[in-house]
């Protein structure tokens, strides 16, 4: 079962002296513009680190990512259509609301008590650790202002 960890809100230095990661200018960047922009996609990211690292490549900011995922100090989301999201809250398996009109993707706890949360009606025979679900539909502000959406790609402003 995974424990509920905070690592969205720890230091970025610390956070990568935890993984034995050198601590770089690039990836305490990286970290801190996924924390101040969740669910942010690369573009997004690599603008945020140019703010204070005007001549970063964004081969180092690609690098940076994924070597942030794959030691489990960033987690990588891609709802179906989207490009590649972002994000510091790890450890927690929660979910996530995407609106189908303006693509805002919001967090939502567990579903149901704690990891996995859901229980599939078959496992064979998995050890099932954790559930990832995406919850569709329109955000507020699509939903005011009349935004329909068709089929499951499909964005149409009424």
């Amino acid at each position: 079962m995974n424990e509920t960890k905070h690592e969205h809100d720890e230091d970025p230095a610390a956070a990568l002296r935890q993984t034995s990661l050198r601590v770089t200018k690039q990836r305490v960047a990286v970290l801190e513009a996924v924390r101040e922009h969740p669910h942010a996609d690369t573009e997004t990211v690599i603008r945020s680190v140019r703010e204070s690292l005007p001549t970063v490549s964004h081969q180092a900011v690609y690098d940076s990512l994924h070597t942030l995922t794959e030691v489990g100090l960033v987690r990588c989301i891609q709802p179906s259509g989207s490009v590649a999201r972002y994000e510091r809250r790890i450890g927690d398996n929660h979910h996530h609301l995407v609106c189908r009109s303006c693509n805002l993707i919001v967090d939502v706890d567990c579903t149901i008590g704690q990891a996995p949360c859901l229980i599939p009606s078959h496992d064979a025979g998995f050890l099932i650790e954790q559930a990832e679900v995406t919850f569709w539909g329109l955000c507020p502000d699509c939903a005011k202002s009349g935004a329909a959406v068709v089929g499951d790609d499909h964005r149409v402003a009424v």
